[in-house]
């Protein structure tokens, strides 16, 4: 269904912008050898250094069985310099079990988060890209058979246009309009059914997030004032973050902070989430989903997080190109679903969620 070569010039054209003799780090599973293959040729034919970096899925859960003390708190020097000496980064995320690591204590994924922020740095401050590949695992989390899913992640790419560069350009032209918009705001009140959250985005800048980043994206984001949110909101979409499924998570802040915190389902998970560290109760991120091409929740933030009429929050670090300064080596980005009676208000007027769809 998905082209790996139409997709593999997509990511080498629009979000890396690869040039010659650049040397471009590509992680991933085995999973996405279809993808892998096509990106080798392509970066090849751009003369630029295909550096791949590809495992069995299951290893992801091995670390955590097997690792020692030290390797936990710590991380290999090589990988550190790999992706320091890189020009470009991509991930791209094909599992073969979207629940790997769900009996891992959260604990231990905060701590091993802890160490390897130095390496997570260094990957944001080179060019970077995270993507994924349909795997059945991400079809059965999406509650889709294999087809259905794949043309849904085609549709959410713009594969299934006939020029896919020239509908991420338009994309990116109706998302700068929106920025502009916003780039004035204030205050920014979300209201929906168990919501009512107030933060101030006075002085930050917002970013048009056209797929340069994430492939697909489709989002404006920026970085509230880290005491201002103020409130409660509930993240009606499930969230899956490294295998463990967390729904129904209410937040409570006051002057920025989380002050209280329920979920349905993975409330050890939340519990852990939050004491990751001294930025992990406050927000790094707002933003707002655009992508019309994203009609429902699939379990993968990846998406979920752009499906248009959505917002998002993101607990702990921030982006510095906003204009945040919480640090943390959480980033965890929470959805609510405003496209049954939510609304968005910017300094007290509705912002129109209908418009930001458009196709």
């Amino acid at each position: 269904m998905i082209d790996p070569r139409a997709f593999a010039r997509l990511l080498c054209e629009w979000c890396l912008q690869v040039e010659a003799g650049q040397q471009v780090l590509v992680g991933t599973t085995t999973l996405a050898q279809p993808l892998v293959r096509a990106l080798h040729a392509e970066l090849l034919t751009r003369a630029a250094w295909p550096l791949l970096r590809i495992a069995p899925p299951e290893l992801a859960g091995d670390f955590y069985r097997h690792a020692t003390e030290e390797q936990l708190d710590g991380f290999a020097p090589l990988e550190l310099t790999e992706v320091t000496d890189a020009d470009a980064v991509l991930r791209i995320d094909a599992p073969d079990n979207t629940r790997a690591l769900a009996g891992v204590d959260p604990r231990l994924l905060a701590r091993a988060a802890r160490a390897r922020a130095p390496v997570q740095e260094a990957r944001l401050a080179r060019r970077w890209c995270g993507t994924l590949w349909p795997t059945a695992a991400l079809a059965q989390q999406a509650g889709m058979d294999q087809h259905d899913y794949e043309a849904f992640i085609e549709r959410a790419l713009f594969l299934d246009r006939a020029d896919p560069l020239a509908a991420w350009r338009a994309l990116s032209a109706r998302q700068s309009a929106l920025v502009e918009r916003l780039s004035s705001a204030r205050e920014i009140r979300i209201e929906a059914a168990g919501t009512d959250l107030r933060l101030n985005v006075a002085g930050r800048t917002w970013i048009n997030s056209d797929a340069r980043r994430n492939m697909p994206s489709g989002e404006v984001f920026t970085g509230p004032w880290e005491d201002s949110a103020t409130g409660t909101i509930r993240f009606d979409v499930t969230a899956s973050t490294r295998g463990v499924e967390v729904s129904g998570v209410e937040l409570r802040f006051e002057r920025g902070a989380v002050v209280a915190a329920s979920a349905r389902r993975g409330q050890e998970y939340l519990d852990a989430a939050l004491a990751t560290d001294a930025g992990s109760r406050f927000l790094g991120e707002l933003g707002i989903g655009t992508n019309a091409g994203i009609d429902r929740p699939t379990g993968h933030v990846l998406l979920d997080e752009k499906m248009a009429g959505t917002v998002h929050l993101a607990l702990g670090r921030s982006y510095p190109e906003t204009g945040g300064v919480n640090s943390s080596a959480l980033h965890w980005d929470l959805i609510c679903d405003l496209r049954s009676g939510g609304a968005i208000a910017v300094d007290g007027e509705p912002l129109a969620l209908e418009r930001m769809s458009e196709t």
